[in-house]
């Protein structure tokens, strides 16, 4: 049986994050091929993350900067080693390659960190992108490790034409692999216009693009109630901190709620989803879920970036606060806007992100890959270039941490004995 390996950034939590589904989706693209999975992991175990023992799926425990992986890695020996971030080639990725050289490396990239970095530096100066804003540290970082390893799946079709153009990163390298939807085409049973009441917004607050939007609805939501003195907002999202909180106005129906028991269950009873996201990369999960749930979304135009379909969006696209405000109420007041935007959303889902469309040509890249290996590095010198300077580094840097890790122990002990 074919083994696949993740190393996990954190442990999957499917209810908290769009990441999290979106590994979960990969891990059953596996799952379906009847492939054994090990998803291993140096991070803390949160309280939301799936049990993904009872999906048959094993667990293990890792260590930074720490010999002890070489020697688990090794007894393994994968087909396939996926990276989730990044960060995890930069720490893993020189031990893969010594432990398992015939081992096929894929970089889940779930957003180009570099892209959402520059958008939010940009933000941050109140100032539009420049082209040289993605030339950073960061970038040079993440690009190397795409180049490092055989393939990245890339998870929008605007990231794609970026990596290609601007980073020069080959095509072959490249697997377009957005969210994977189970969508038959036909829509559910759901609750109707007339049947639901207020704005919905939901996402993690660990994610800075979530929370500024959380503090950019507090000037526009004043606008929406001068037309709508009735409705409210509803602010949902996994590990609220204080100061989230500290923004609940029960007087002005901006209402904090925290965590969703059930993400559906409220998404499907608003009418509205409002997404007024200032920066970003990649898929935003929030719109992928309120279309599944018919609910039509207020978005910028960063926040709509590779989910339109001919152009058209699940909802409106709009900025300045009074721009969202003004779309905000006419979304929530015209049915039958409201309903061209749902059946746009359901189609969306149908033609962009169905999971029985997607699969094949994605499964078919990757053991291509697989079963040529040796011809398709050697198509990719730079990558080769790079893991020869880089995997040099890295392991010198992680065998120092490691044996000052043991020599703080050792003294440890030694002060503990006297």
């Amino acid at each position: 049986m074919s083994l696949l390996v993740v190393l996990g950034y954190v442990w999957p939590e499917p209810t908290s994050s769009a990441a999290g589904w979106r590994m979960l989706s990969l891990l059953e693209l596996y799952r379906a091929q009847g492939w054994q999975i090990v998803f291993a992991s140096a991070a803390e175990r949160g309280p939301h993350r799936v049990d993904l023992t009872k999906l048959g799926i094993s667990e293990q425990t890792i260590h930074l900067n720490c010999s002890s992986f070489d020697q688990w890695i090794a007894g393994l020996q994968p087909d396939v080693v996926l990276f989730d971030r990044f960060m995890l080639e930069e720490q893993f990725g020189w031990r893969v390659e010594a432990a398992c050289p015939q081992a096929l490396r894929v970089l889940d990239s779930e957003d180009l960190h570099c892209l959402r970095a520059a958008r939010q530096q940009a933000f941050k100066e109140k100032r539009p992108l420049q082209t040289t804003d993605l030339y950073s540290e960061l970038a040079i970082r993440e690009i190397a490790a795409i180049l490092r390893c055989d393939l990245t799946l890339t998870i929008s079709e605007f990231e794609m034409t970026l990596l290609q153009q601007t980073f020069q990163v080959p095509a072959s390298q490249l697997v377009y692999c957005p969210f994977l939807q189970e969508y038959s085409g036909e829509a559910a049973v759901l609750p109707d216009f007339a049947d639901r009441q207020h704005f919905i917004f939901i996402g993690n607050f660990r994610h800075e693009p979530n929370w500024q939007a959380v503090l950019w609805l507090q000037q526009i939501w004043p606008l929406i109630r001068t037309q709508l003195p009735k409705a409210e907002l509803h602010i949902y999202g996994a590990y609220p901190p204080p100061k989230a909180t500290a923004l609940h106005n029960a007087k002005q129906g901006f209402l904090m709620k925290g965590w969703a028991d059930d993400a559906a269950a409220v998404m499907q009873s608003a009418r509205v989803c409002l997404a007024p996201l200032p920066f970003g990369a990649g898929l935003k999960g929030k719109l992928i879920d309120a279309m599944q749930n018919g609910t039509p979304s207020v978005t910028t135009a960063i926040g709509s970036e590779g989910m339109c379909l001919d152009g058209q969006f699940a909802g409106l696209v709009a900025d300045g606060n009074q721009g969202i405000a003004d779309a905000a109420c006419v979304l929530y007041q015209d049915e039958q806007q409201w309903r061209c935007a749902q059946q746009q959303g359901f189609a969306i889902l149908a033609q962009k992100f169905s999971k029985n469309k997607l699969e094949p040509a994605i499964w078919q890249q990757l053991e291509a890959a697989r079963a040529q290996l040796s011809s398709h590095r050697s198509q990719l010198f730079f990558g080769l270039m790079l893991r020869q300077q880089q995997y040099r580094s890295s392991k010198f840097m992680g065998q120092w941490i490691e044996a000052k890790t043991r020599l703080a122990a050792l003294e440890q002990q030694l002060s503990e004995a006297e």
